[in-house]
């Protein structure tokens, strides 16, 4: 039975992901890496995460600790945001993405804009940066207590609504 690729791809995982997961396939491009990762977090391939991970950057990974949210999560889905340079002639890459998981029974989205490096023809992932939740202002009016209730019961806000 085939099933499609968690990358969001919509190939089927064996002639996507699964290919360079085993390490039959080299990637082309930051965003393919990035794919990848993403569903080795899926399919809690933990060792492709961290031999995908820059040799310069592995002295502080945490294998464990990505095992247990690997298998910990629920994954929903990977949307790629943005990608800046990355492709198969270019050195460095930046993938901006939100990966959407259920954990602990709430559903929570992970932006990132994470930082690529191809080094001796392959693609590393350097470090990611996660992307602050845009403050949300709310431009209606303000009900003071004792005007009329905007749900128009015509009682006073503190003695409706307000409650």
């Amino acid at each position: 039975m085939s099933s499609l690729c968690p990358c969001g791809s919509e190939r089927e995982f064996e002639l996507c992901c699964a290919p360079v997961l085993a390490g039959t396939q080299a990637v082309a491009t930051a965003e393919q890496l990035m794919r990848a990762r993403y569903s080795a977090f899926v399919k809690e391939e933990i060792d492709f995460l961290t031999t995908s991970l820059h040799p310069e950057h592995r002295h502080d990974h945490d294998a464990n600790a990505t095992r247990r949210w690997a298998a910990n999560s629920d994954w929903q889905g990977l949307e790629i945001v943005a990608t800046e340079a990355g492709q198969e002639d270019d050195e460095q890459g930046v993938v901006e993405f939100i990966a959407t998981f259920k954990e602990k029974g709430m559903v929570r989205k992970h932006h990132e804009r994470s930082q690529f490096k191809k080094q001796d023809g392959v693609w590393y992932f350097v470090d990611g940066e996660v992307v602050p939740a845009a403050t949300q202002v709310h431009n209606t009016p303000k009900v003071g207590r004792n005007d009329p209730c905007p749900c128009g019961s015509g009682k006073k806000y503190k003695k409706c609504c307000g409650r």
